[in-house]
């Protein structure tokens, strides 16, 4: 399969990814805070008994996955690789090594590490048979923030990583992401994302990434979690869609949404309020790349019990469902009480 066929394939048949990159730390984090032992084990337990899912595959058409997953098996011996590929389903890595702060920025704000070494290190994965990777970037929205420094450094990042990954042979999925953290309206978000993304796609030219072969995953253009006025999902799909209309290439085969701080309910109304939107203004199919917003109440259930393995898989496959209905504009909130 080309690069081409692969980023098509990744949002296909409306389904989307799951995102399951969750470092260590943030994972031990999330586990802390259900009383979930903080071990390899325990987050080995909880990547099998998400990989394990039945029928996760009718709605997740590829998951990304973290270094330490890709080591790791089920209590059969089998390699997670190997459960992922024979569910049918396309196994791609998070690749770079987390924010930290770039110099001279006041208030501080972030660059994305990772590039040194990059090149081997994607070579290898693609020799474990990967097919695409991720890299995210993060820009705080406040006071003078992003700052056009901060938005710089990160495309430049971004397009560099894309075309390391189209080099050896992965489908790059760029991640520019708005946080939701502040008190900003709608508009706010609105207007730097556009810079974000054009600032993306003008490094993606210089240095050669070749659309086709690429995916975005973005924020939704929505209002700070603390922001006052928190419009209703027909109102943020018009501005998510009108800030993409003029932003993204139509040379790209597929846009992912991210969940942020969503709940799990909310991004899925609000995804399925873009799709009813949309009708035929974006030729881009538009998908859903979702980490907490699928797992979160799925964890809740589990805890690191065994003998809720089965109750926390049906939960994951409802969520994950719910949004493949949302990806048709069939999602309706009366889905929440029938799983």
């Amino acid at each position: 399969m080309s690069l081409a066929q692969t980023a098509k394939a990744l949002a296909a048949d409306d389904k989307g990814l799951l995102a399951m990159d969750e470092s260590n730390a943030t994972c031990n984090k999330r586990f802390a805070a259900l009383g979930i032992a903080q071990t390899e084990e325990s987050r080995r337990q909880w990547r099998e008994l998400i990989l394990s899912t039945p029928g996760l595959a009718q709605s997740i058409s590829g998951v990304i996955l973290y270094d330490e997953t890709l080591f790791q098996t089920d209590r059969h011996g089998a390699l997670f690789l190997d459960v992922i590929a024979a569910a049918g389903m396309i196994a791609g890595i998070k690749v770079d090594s987390g924010k930290v702060p770039l110099p001279n920025t006041d208030p501080p704000e972030a660059i994305t590490e990772g590039l040194d070494g990059l090149a081997q290190r994607l070579a290898s994965y693609r020799g474990m048979g990967l097919r695409f990777a991720k890299w995210r970037a993060v820009f705080s929205l406040g006071a003078g923030q992003p700052s056009p420094r901060a938005i710089a450094a990160n495309a430049h990042a971004l397009a560099r990583y894309a075309a390391l990954c189209q080099t050896a042979g992965l489908v790059p999925v760029v991640e520019p992401e708005v946080l939701m953290a502040g008190t900003h309206p709608l508009e706010a978000c609105a207007q730097a994302t556009e810079a974000v993304l054009r600032a993306t796609f003008a490094q993606c030219y210089e240095q050669g990434v070749r659309l086709e072969e690429m995916v975005l995953k973005v924020n939704m253009v929505l209002p700070g979690l603390t922001c006052p006025v928190q419009p209703d999902p027909a109102t943020i799909a018009e501005a998510t869609l009108a800030t993409l209309r003029r932003s993204v290439p139509s040379a790209v085969p597929a846009v992912l949404f991210l969940s942020g701080g969503q709940s799990a309910e909310l991004a899925s109304a609000r995804l399925n309020a873009i799709h009813l939107a949309a009708g035929r203004q974006i030729p881009t199919p538009l998908s859903f790349s979702f980490a907490r917003a699928i797992q979160q109440p799925a964890l809740e259930l589990w805890r690191g019990d065994d003998r809720q393995v089965a109750a926390a898989q049906a939960v994951l496959a409802h969520r994950a469902q719910c949004n493949r209905a949302a990806r048709r504009g069939d999602y309706l909130a009366a889905m929440e009480h029938t799983s």
